[in-house]
C-alpha cells in the first residue's frame, strides 16, 4: 500500500464562479472581457462590434492555447478556504466572493458523488476600494448532546485590505465586523483544540490570529465562539421580529506590535510554551547578563514565528498574564495605559444592518487600540532571502517555509534551526499530513477513546510534508525530518493546495472525548478537471526498510497475487498455480540444503596433526629458504598490523539464520545463484559453508560434494571461498593449518565439472585461475592474498603436472619425469602476482609501523589513517604511486629526512663511521625511542631492497617534499610542514630533480600567497598584525613569518640547483620488472624533469624581496614599505614566471631609493644585534623553536650580501654592525667583526664617539667624588667634548672601564697620527686609565 491521491468531490459549475469572480478571464472577445462583466452584454452591441473585434484579434493557434492557459490560472489570483469538515468552500477575488456548499448528486456515469454548488455569491466590500485579502471557514461545534460529530454551522472569517475583519454565516449574512488595526489584513490563521499526546505536553487554547504588516492580533477561541453564537442567535431573533438594533457582546483579544523586523508576509502561532530550567537560565543570561535573576517557576510564553525579510524568519515570545481580567474591567485597564498585554475590549462592533443603514455607521471610524510592543527574540538572518509562506505542522514542532529562491526550508521551531532544505520549488504551496499507526490490523483489542492510544500503549504518529510545485505540475509527499520522498503525482500546473491546519472550534478536553469528526487534513483543488482531491499516506511509509514489517508483508502479498494471477484458472479443474508450486519447491530445496550444511557443520571430525614447516613448504612448492622468507614477512606484517576488530560473543562464523539463507540464495533452472548483496553478507554466507572446513573441524570432501550436488557452480563457490579467506586474515595468520585446508578445498573445487575448461592448455589463460588472481589483486588484506596466491600457484602446478604427465606418458615410456618442469602461461602469471603481492605486503608492513614515542604536537592532518594497499591500487597509481604511498606514511610519522638517508646508508654499507655519526645526530635532533626507530630502519631497508627504482632516495625525498607542501597548503598554520618540505627538498642529491620540484612548489603553492603578503606589508608599511595576516594571506602572523623564511630558503635552493645542474646529468627513471605495467598519473619526478630552466637573475631578484619581507616580519620592523626599495622595473618583475626573461633594474639607481635601502639595511642590522643581545640574556626560549631557519643564519652577513645587490656599500653595513655590537656592550663580538671592515679609519672615528659616550656616563652621570676630581684634571678641550656626548644613545652603558680602555686602545691603533681626532683619543686613553676599575 502506497500513497494515493483520492478524489472526494467535484464542482457542479466552476466556470460560472470563474466568470463571476474574474470577468476579464472569461472566454470570448477582448472587448467583451474589457468592457462588460458577462456574456449578456454582447447582444446589445449587435454583430458589427463582435465581428470587428474578432477580425482585429484573430491570432494563431498558439495564441489561443496561451489564452486558454491564462484562463486556467484564474484560481491562482483568488483567495480560497475549505472547511476541514467539507461543509463549505469559499473562493474570493477582490470584492466578490462565492460560497460553495457540497451536495450529493449522481454523476454522468451514474455514480453518486459529492458536488460543490454555489450557495451564495455577491460582493463583500463595505468601504470603497477595500478588497478581500484572507478567508477562513471555521466549523463551530454543536452544543447539543445528541450531536453526531458534525459541526453546528460554519462561520466565514474575512480579512480586508482596509484592516476590517468581518464574520459571515453560510448564507452571506454579516454577523460582526471589527477594525483592530488600520493596516491591511495579511493573513488569518486559526488553532483549535487537540488532545495532548503525552502528559507533559502543554494544552493549547483555541485562538484566531490576524496578521498585519507590523502587528499581530490574537482573539481567544472561547470568547470568539461564545460571541459568534450569541450574534447568530440575536441576528436570527432580529430577522424574525423585525428589530434590527442588535447589541453584540464584547470580544477579548491581544494586540502585539512586532518590532525589529523589516517585512512580514506570513506568520504561525505556535501556542503557549514553557521553557525547561536550562533554556530558562540561558534566555535569562542572554537578556539580563551575568547577574540576571531567575524565577523558580519558568514563565509561560506565547510563541510566534514570522517570515519575511531581515530577518528571514523571526521568533517572538510574549509573556502570558497571570490571570484573565474580567470584561467589566477592560475599559479601566486600557485607560491606565498598562504596557502589559491585557485582554482589550473590542470597540466598534457593528450589528447586522440593512444595506441602507450601513453607510452612516461606516463613515465613523471606530477607535483602534494601540499595540503592545514586542521585540523579536532571535531569527534566521539572511539578507538576500525573502520568505513567502509558513506552514506549521500538526505537532507544533516543525514548520515549512517557502521563499523567493524556490526553496522549501524545514524549521525546528523549538530550537529555532533550519534542519532541511529542498531546492527547485518556485511558487510552491505546502501542507502537512499526520498519520496515526493503525494498531487494529495487528491487535484485536478495542482502542482507547484517545485517537493516539490503545490498551497496549500509545500509537506512533508520523508527519509527512506535502509540497505542490505548480511550475512542474507535481505533488510530492516527503517523510520528515530527514526521510525520503514517499509519493509523487502529476496533477497539472493550475491547482491550489489547501491546508487549514485546524479542525472544529468549540471543543474541549471533555466534549472532545466522544467526538470522532470526519475532517480532512489537506486537499488539492484542480480547476481544469473540476475535482477536489485529498492525499492518503499509510503509516508504514515513515518507517525504514529494516523496521517496516508491514511494507515487507505488503510486498509478499503483491508477489503472491502476481503469481496467482499469472495463469487463468480453469473453473472446471481445481489446480495449483505452477509458478507458486515452483516457487515453493525451490524454497524447499534451499531448506533441505540448509539442514544438510548445518548438520555437516555440527559433525566435528578428528583433526589431523598440524603440518610441519617442511610439509607446508612442499605443499606450496617452495624451497626452504623461500619458505622461511615468507614466514618472516608474515611475522613482520602480523607484528605491525595491530588493527583491532570487534566481534560480539554471540556471533559465530558458522551460523546463519534460515531467513538470511533464503534471502541470499535463489534457484533458477536447477542452479543456485547468489543474489547481489553487501560484502559482509557475502562473507557470512561463505563462512556458513566453509569456515569449519578451513579450521579443519569439518569434512571438506562432504561439504564440496553437498554443494556441488545442490546446484552451485564451481565459480560461485570459489568466489565465496576467496571472499571468506581474504576477509578472515587475522584468524588465518593464527591458524597455519588453514593453508593446507585451503589447498585441499581448492583442489576439489578445481576438479568439479566446468571449473576448468576441457579445452584449456598450458599456453592459454584459464578463466578459473584468472578469477582467483583477480580477487587477490583487488584484496587489501595482503597477507591472506599472498597465502591464497601461493596455494593457487601450487594447485595450478599440480594440475599442469598431471596433464603434462598424461601427454608425455603416451609418447615416452619409462623416462624420468621428475627432472621435467612443466611451463604454462598461468604459472608465469602466478609468479608475477606472487612478486607483486610480496612487494605489496612489504609496503603495507612499512605503512603499519609507527614511531613509538612522539613528544612534539601532532597535527590533525597527521592523525588521519592511511588507506590500505592492494596490488590493483598500486597498478593504477602510476609510476610514482609507491613513492607517494611511502611519502604519505613519512608525513604521518613526522620524522626527520635523515631517517630516510640513514636507512639508505645502512642498505648500501653495513656500518660505516658516517652512518653511525648520522644516527647519533638523528637522536640528538629527534625524540623518537631508539627501539622503535630501529624497527622502522629495518623495514625501510627491506623496502629499499624490494623497490630499488621506485624508492630511490631522491625519488622518495621528492615525493616527501611534495606531500608536506600539499598538507601545508591544507593548513597553512602548520608552518613546520613547509619547513620539513624544504628539508626534504635540500636532501635531494640530483640537481635536476631538486630544480624541478622547487620550481613546481613555487608556482603551485607559494607565489600567490607571497604576492598577497607583499602587497599587505607594503600597504600597512610595517609587519602586519595577526588579524590582517589571517584576512589577506590566510595564516597567522607567526605562521607568515615562517612562511617568508621558507620562501627565501626555497629560492636559495632553486638558485643552487640551477648552478649545480650544469655539472651533472638528469637521472634515468626506471621501474621494477614486476611493476612495468603500471598505469595512472605521471609521477612528480617526471613532471619535475620536464620543467624549464629558470632565469637566474630573476630568481635572485625575487630572493632579495623574500629576504626583505622575512626580515621585516622576523624583527617586526616599522615604517618600512618593501616595494619602495625597488624601482618600477624591479616592481614589475616580481611574481612573474621564473623561467621567463624579464626587464630587470640596471645602471645607476635613484638616490632616493638608495637612501631608503640604506636605512632599511641599517635597521635590519640593528634589530639583529638587539635580538642577539636579548637572546643571550633570556635563554628560556630558543630562537630555533620560534624561527626554524634561524639556525646558521647570520643576519649581518646576509645584510652585507643584500647591500651588494642593492648597490649599497657593504663596508657601511659592516661598520654599522660593529658599532651596534659595541653600543650593546658586546665588545668581544665587536672585536671579531672589526676585522671584516675594510675602512678601519672611519670605523675608528665612529668608535671614538662610543668610547666618549661611555666615559661621559661614568664621569658626568655617575656624580661620584672621584669622577668630579678627575674631571677637573682633564684638559678643557676633552671636558668640552665629553659634555657634548649623549650617553642615552648607547644601548648598554653598564660596561667595565677596562673594556672601554681596550676599545680606546683599538681606536688609537687604527687612527693615523695626522687624524684630527688623534690627540683627542690620546687624552681619552689617559682619562680612562686614570679611572680606577
Amino acid at each position: 500500500m502506497s500513497c494515493a491521491l483520492v478524489p472526494f468531490g467535484h464542482f457542479q459549475d466552476l466556470e460560472a464562479a470563474r466568470d463571476f469572480l474574474c470577468p476579464h478571464r472569461r472566454p470570448g472577445s477582448a472587448a467583451a472581457g474589457r468592457d462588460s462583466a458577462g456574456k449578456s452584454a454582447s447582444w446589445e452591441d449587435g454583430g458589427g462590434w463582435g465581428a470587428w473585434d474578432e477580425a482585429e484579434l484573430q491570432e494563431p493557434e498558439e495564441e489561443e492555447s496561451n489564452s486558454k492557459n491564462q484562463r486556467n490560472y484564474w484560481l491562482q489570483d483568488c483567495v480560497l478556504s475549505l472547511s476541514p469538515t467539507n461543509d463549505l468552500m469559499v473562493i474570493a477575488n477582490e470584492q466578490k466572493a462565492v460560497f460553495l456548499v457540497p451536495k450529493w448528486k449522481h454523476s454522468d456515469k451514474g455514480k453518486e458523488e459529492m458536488q460543490y454548488a454555489v450557495g451564495w455569491s455577491g460582493s463583500l466590500n463595505v468601504e470603497e476600494g477595500e478588497c478581500v485579502s484572507s478567508v477562513l471557514c471555521i466549523p463551530l461545534a454543536s452544543q447539543k448532546r445528541s450531536s453526531t460529530g458534525r459541526p453546528d454551522w460554519t462561520c466565514i472569517v474575512v480579512g480586508f485590505t482596509s484592516g476590517y475583519v468581518r464574520f459571515y454565516t453560510e448564507s452571506g449574512v454579516l454577523l460582526l465586523a471589527q477594525l483592530l488595526n488600520e493596516d491591511p489584513v495579511l493573513q488569518l490563521k486559526c488553532r483549535t483544540y487537540e488532545i495532548p499526546r503525552h502528559p507533559g505536553v502543554t494544552e493549547q487554547n483555541e485562538e484566531l490570529s490576524i496578521l498585519y504588516p507590523a502587528a499581530i492580533v490574537t482573539i481567544d477561541g472561547f470568547s470568539l465562539f461564545q460571541s459568534l453564537r450569541a450574534c447568530r442567535n440575536q441576528v436570527a431573533r432580529a430577522a424574525a421580529s423585525g428589530n434590527e438594533n442588535v447589541q453584540p457582546p464584547p470580544l477579548a483579544y491581544k494586540k502585539w506590535g512586532l518590532q525589529d523586523v523589516d517585512t512580514i508576509v506570513d506568520h504561525a502561532s505556535i501556542g503557549i510554551m514553557t521553557l525547561c530550567p536550562f533554556d530558562q537560565m540561558k534566555t535569562a543570561s542572554n537578556i539580563g547578563g551575568y547577574n540576571a535573576t531567575i524565577k523558580n517557576s519558568p514563565p509561560a510564553m506565547s510563541q510566534y514565528v514570522t517570515v519575511g525579510a531581515n530577518p528571514f524568519t523571526g521568533f517572538f515570545f510574549a509573556l502570558e498574564g497571570s490571570s484573565q481580567p474580567l470584561l467589566s474591567h477592560v475599559a479601566l485597564a486600557v485607560a491606565s495605559k498598562l504596557t502589559s498585554a491585557l485582554f482589550n475590549a473590542a470597540s466598534g462592533w457593528l450589528g447586522w444592518k440593512s444595506k441602507h443603514e450601513e453607510e452612516p455607521v461606516q463613515k465613523q471610524k471606530p477607535k483602534v487600540e494601540p499595540a503592545t510592543p514586542l521585540a523579536v527574540r532571535f531569527g534566521l538572518p539572511d539578507s538576500r532571502r525573502h520568505g513567502e509562506r509558513i506552514c506549521l505542522s500538526p505537532c507544533n514542532t516543525l514548520a515549512a517555509v517557502t521563499d523567493e529562491f524556490g526553496r522549501v526550508i524545514l524549521l525546528d521551531v523549538t530550537r529555532g534551526l533550519a534542519v532541511r532544505m529542498w531546492k527547485g520549488y518556485r511558487d510552491a504551496e505546502v501542507g502537512w499530513i499526520q498519520t496515526v499507526e493503525d494498531l487494529q490490523e495487528r491487535e484485536s483489542e478495542k482502542m482507547d477513546s484517545s485517537p493516539f492510544g490503545n490498551a497496549q500503549g500509545p500509537s506512533r504518529v508520523a508527519q509527512f510534508l506535502v509540497i505542490y510545485a505548480p511550475r512542474r505540475g507535481i505533488l510530492e509527499v516527503w517523510s520528515t525530518q530527514q526521510g525520503p520522498r514517499v509519493g509523487a503525482f502529476n496533477v497539472g500546473k493550475y491547482c491550489r493546495l489547501l491546508y487549514p491546519g485546524y479542525k472544529i472550534m468549540g471543543l474541549n478536553n471533555v466534549t472532545s472525548q466522544g467526538w470522532q469528526p470526519q475532517t480532512y487534513q489537506i486537499c488539492l483543488v484542480d480547476p481544469v478537471s473540476g475535482s477536489v482531491k485529498t492525499v492518503h499516506v499509510p503509516f508504514h511509509l515513515a518507517l525504514s526498510d529494516k523496521k517496516s514489517e508491514r511494507a515487507k508483508d505488503m510486498h509478499l502479498v503483491k508477489k503472491l497475487n502476481a503469481l496467482l494471477k499469472a495463469k487463468t484458472s480453469d473453473p472446471e479443474l481445481e489446480c495449483v498455480d505452477e509458478g507458486l508450486l515452483q516457487f515453493c519447491a525451490n524454497k524447499l530445496k534451499l531448506l533441505h540444503l540448509y539442514e544438510l550444511i548445518s548438520k555437516l557443520n555440527s559433525q566435528s571430525i578428528q583433526k589431523d596433526t598440524s603440518p610441519s614447516d617442511n610439509d607446508l613448504a612442499k605443499l606450496l612448492r617452495l624451497e626452504e629458504k623461500d619458505f622461511h622468507r615468507l614466514e618472516t614477512l608474515l611475522e613482520n606484517y602480523k607484528k605491525e598490523n595491530t588493527q583491532t576488530t570487534v566481534q560480539f560473543s554471540d556471533e559465530k562464523d558458522d551460523i546463519l539464520s534460515v531467513k538470511m539463507f533464503l534471502e541470499y540464495l535463489e534457484y533458477e533452472k536447477d542452479v543456485i545463484n547468489v543474489k547481489s548483496m553487501e560484502d559482509g553478507e557475502y562473507v557470512a554466507l561463505g563462512s556458513f559453508f566453509f569456515w569449519k572446513c578451513l579450521c579443519g573441524e569439518s569434512s571438506i570432501e562432504e561439504m564440496c560434494d553437498a554443494l556441488e550436488s545442490a546446484g552451485f557452480t564451481p565459480q560461485t563457490l570459489l568466489s565465496l571461498l576467496l571472499n571468506l579467506w581474504l576477509s578472515k586474515e587475522k584468524d588465518i595468520l593464527d591458524k597455519p593449518d588453514s593453508v593446507s585446508c585451503l589447498h585441499t578445498m581448492l583442489s576439489l573445487l578445481s576438479k568439479m565439472k566446468v571449473a576448468i575448461d576441457e579445452s584449456w592448455d598450458t599456453q592459454s589463460v584459464s578463466p578459473w585461475w584468472q578469477q582467483m588472481r583477480t580477487a587477490c589483486v583487488q584484496s587489501e588484506n595482503n597477507a591472506a592474498a599472498l597465502l591464497s596466491a601461493h596455494v593457487g600457484h601450487s594447485v595450478t602446478a599440480q594440475i599442469i603436472d598431471s596433464v603434462t604427465e598424461k601427454k608425455f606418458s603416451q609418447i615416452v615410456v619409462g623416462s624420468d619425469m621428475e627432472s621435467w618442469e612443466a611451463l604454462s602461461l598461468d604459472t608465469e602469471y602466478w609468479k608475477l602476482l606472487l612478486k607483486q603481492l610480496e612487494d605489496c605486503l612489504i609496503l603495507q608492513t612499512l605503512l603499519h609501523s609507527k614511531v613509538t614515542k612522539r613528544i612534539k604536537r601532532v597535527s590533525s592532518l597527521q592523525t588521519e589513517p592511511l588507506g590500505r594497499l592492494s596490488v590493483k591500487k598500486l597498478l593504477e597509481a602510476g609510476k610514482g604511486g609507491i613513492a607517494d604511498t611511502v611519502a604519505k606514511w613519512v608525513f604521518k610519522q613526522g620524522f626527520s629526512p635523515l631517517v630516510l638517508n640513514l636507512a639508505q646508508y645502512k642498505t648500501n654499507t653495513d656500518s660505516t663511521e658516517e652512518s653511525v655519526e648520522m644516527h647519533n645526530n638523528l637522536f640528538l635532533e629527534e625524540p623518537e625511542a631508539d627501539a622503535g626507530l630501529e624497527t622502522i630502519l629495518e623495514l625501510l631497508q627491506v623496502a629499499y631492497q624490494q623497490f630499488p627504482c621506485s624508492l630511490e632516495v631522491d625519488v622518495l625525498h621528492a615525493h616527501c617534499s611534495w606531500e608536506y607542501v600539499v598538507q601545508w597548503n591544507k593548513d597553512p598554520e602548520e608552518a613546520c610542514f613547509l619547513t620539513r618540505s624544504i628539508d626534504h627538498l635540500r636532501c635531494i642529491i640530483n640537481a635536476h630533480v631538486q630544480h624541478g620540484i622547487a620550481l613546481m612548489m613555487w608556482n603551485t603553492f607559494i607565489v600567490k600567497r607571497l604576492s598577497s603578503a607583499t602587497y599587505l606589508m607594503d600597504k600597512v608599511g610595517k609587519a602586519p598584525k595577526d588579524r590582517l595576516c589571517r584576512r589577506d594571506v590566510g595564516m597567522s602572523d607567526t605562521a607568515m613569518t615562517a612562511f617568508l623564511g621558507c620562501c627565501s630558503e626555497l629560492l636559495q635552493t632553486l638558485l643552487e640547483a640551477d648552478v649545480t645542474s650544469d655539472e651533472m646529468q638528469a637521472p634515468v627513471l626506471d621501474t621494477e620488472d614486476a611493476w612495468v605495467s603500471v598505469e595512472g598519473p605521471v609521477s612528480i619526478v617526471e613532471l619535475a624533469l620536464e620543467q624549464k630552466r629558470i632565469h637566474y637573475p630573476l630568481v635572485e631578484h625575487q630572493f632579495v624581496l623574500c629576504t626583505v619581507l622575512y626580515a621585516i616580519m622576523r624583527f617586526s620592523l616599522k615604517s618600512v614599505k618593501p616595494l619602495t626599495l625597488f624601482d618600477s622595473k624591479g616592481k614589475n618583475a616580481f611574481f612573474k614566471d621564473l623561467t621567463s626573461i624579464q626587464l630587470l633594474p640596471s645602471g645607476d639607481m635613484d638616490p632616493n631609493v638608495l637612501s631608503i635601502r640604506q636605512q632599511f639595511l641599517l635597521k635590519v642590522v640593528s634589530a639583529a644585534v638587539q635580538t642577539l643581545c636579548s637572546s643571550q640574556k633570556d635563554k628560556e626560549v630558543s630562537e630555533e623553536e620560534l624561527f626554524p631557519f634561524e639556525k646558521g643564519k647570520n643576519w649581518p652577513t646576509l645584510a652585507a650580501d643584500l647591500a651588494q645587490y642593492l648597490q649599497i656599500s657593504e663596508d657601511l653595513v659592516k661598520r654599522h654592525y660593529v658599532c651596534e655590537l659595541y653600543s650593546y656592550g658586546m665588545d668581544h663580538l665587536g672585536e671579531e667583526a672589526f676585522l671584516q671592515v675594510a675602512d678601519k679609519e672611519v670605523l675608528a672615528s665612529q668608535l671614538l664617539i662610543l668610547a666618549g659616550q661611555r666615559l661621559a656616563f661614568v664621569l658626568l652621570h655617575g656624580q661620584t667624588k672621584e669622577g668630579m676630581e678627575l674631571l677637573t684634571r682633564l684638559p678643557p678641550t676633552l671636558c668640552t667634548w665629553l659634555k657634548a656626548m649623549d650617553p642615552k644613545e648607547l644601548q648598554n652603558v653598564d660596561v667595565p672601564i677596562a673594556t672601554t680602555a681596550k676599545l680606546v686602545n683599538k681606536v688609537i691603533e687604527h687612527l693615523p697620527e695626522n687624524h684630527g681626532q688623534y690627540s683627542l683619543a690620546l687624552n681619552l686613553i689617559e682619562a680612562v686609565e686614570a679611572i680606577p676599575s
